[in-house]
């Protein structure tokens, strides 16, 4: 009864962290970084309240997307393409929600972060 025990107990210690993970145990994290995200957006961009909400969501798929899109083709040559195609349908959805000023303000703002990060 004691090895049926232990067996238990570490089965369940392996477990339990697999069931966290593939269930939603890292959305109130998504939602955080989207939110973050959508703020740092909307700051320069001046998103109106319509878009700030349609971005969030956007932000929202597109961080789920890239974190399934890690999680199946890690260590794979199709993750680059893969994130590529991910990218440019974020690009082209949020072309959709921005103005275009807008859309020029956030492709500027994004050529600064990029040249930021390279130094």
């Amino acid at each position: 009864m004691k090895k049926l025990y232990f067996f238990a107990l570490l089965l369940a210690g392996f477990v339990a962290p697999l069931l966290a993970e593939a269930g939603h145990g890292d959305e109130p994290s998504l939602k955080g970084r989207a939110t973050a995200l959508t703020r740092r957006m909307s700051e320069t961009t001046r998103l109106d309240e319509g878009q700030y909400l349609k971005v969030k969501q956007l932000n929202m798929r597109m961080l789920s997307e890239v974190a399934d899109l890690k999680a199946r083709f890690t260590g794979t040559a199709a993750l680059d393409e893969q994130m590529a195609q991910a990218q440019a349908r974020y690009e082209w959805d949020l072309a959709s929600i921005l103005w275009p000023r807008q859309m020029a303000a956030y492709t500027q703002s994004k050529l600064n972060v990029t040249a930021f990060n390279g130094r």
